[in-house]
């Protein structure tokens, strides 16, 4: 069982308020919400306003479910990196003795596992995971390399907390790059920059910073000191509430990570290099209404410009 993440006073009574305001509707589970009219509202202000800024690099849209199959959670090697916040996907498949038996226990709130079994499906951690098989059936990339739009995607952490910007399940905008490492790193690195302005020109207190992954266990964190020596992650932050501020987004390059598996190619031949970018949509919605409050209407001229442009 993952261990619970409690929030800070402060977390506390952000989350209280947006739930008395119906901006999230409670579940009885830690970190699922339900949205509010007025949240989801943003929300897709959001979305559609970083859909606008990354159209002018003509990137191909893809869209993806919230699975994704098991085999490319095993190739790309999450398990052994994050196997806790992993989420697995089971299903019925037995008789009516077993059927009954499940009702039973689900009747009692018990442990109903042993009436499952594993699929072969899991829920996706990160929007891009499905775009590496899906690049890798194309063959070898056009000259130039490509850029995809994931849009908004729904993925999945396993990783309870009380703190409202720490959701089990939110969207993530991603973009992934694909090509020459030159010409990866250097489009994650203007990305960057780029979004630091981008945030701040809806008035938030927005900064970069390098970082590292959660990775598990002792092995993770020497890992996590390697990116971080390498630069190969970034965030975004933001005060959102709690005494650190948040990443709101993400700029990460991956070397051959990704593409080396699926074997994704140059039109040279060699094995591509890729990096993503992804905005965490129900973050950055938080933070807006933490900064210019819960009534849109009544924020800056300039903000609503900019998500709701006429």
């Amino acid at each position: 069982m993952a261990a619970f993440l409690p929030a800070s006073p402060d977390q506390a009574a952000f989350r209280d308020e947006l739930l008395a305001q119906g901006m999230l509707l409670a579940s009885d589970v830690p970190g699922l919400y339900g949205h509010g009219a007025v949240f989801d509202d943003v929300l897709c202000a959001v979305d559609q306003w970083l859909g606008r800024v990354g159209a002018v690099e003509h990137p191909e849209q893809l869209r993806f479910p919230p699975l994704i199959p098991r085999r490319d959670l095993e190739m790309n090697g999450y398990l052994s990196s994050f196997p806790h916040l992993a989420g697995t996907v089971f299903s019925f498949e037995g008789g009516q003795a077993e059927a009954l038996e499940q009702a039973e226990r689900a009747g009692r709130h018990e442990d109903w596992s042993r009436c499952q079994a594993m699929t072969e499906l899991t829920l996706t951690p990160a929007a891009c995971y499905a775009a590496y098989p899906a690049m890798g059936a194309r063959g070898s990339l056009p000259p130039g390399g490509a850029t995809l739009d994931l849009g908004p995607a729904w993925v999945f952490r396993h990783e309870p907390s009380g703190d409202p910007a720490r959701m089990q399940t939110f969207h993530m905008r991603e973009m992934v790059r694909f090509g020459e490492p030159e010409t990866v790193s250097a489009w994650r690195d203007r990305w960057r920059d780029r979004s630091v302005a981008l945030l701040r020109s809806i008035g938030l207190d927005a900064r970069a910073d390098i970082a590292s992954d959660p990775f598990f266990g002792r092995a993770g964190r020497m890992l996590a000191a390697s990116q971080r020596d390498q630069e190969l992650k970034f965030e975004l932050l933001v005060p959102i509430a709690g005494p650190q501020p948040t990443a709101v987004a993400s700029f990460n390059y991956h070397h051959d990570h990704f593409a080396a598996p699926y074997r994704i190619r140059t039109a040279a031949g060699a094995i591509a290099h890729t990096a993503c970018i992804g905005f965490g949509l129900e973050r950055i919605t938080l933070a807006l209404i933490q900064t210019h409050g819960p009534h849109p209407a009544r924020w800056p001229e300039a903000v609503g410009h900019v998500l709701w442009p006429r």
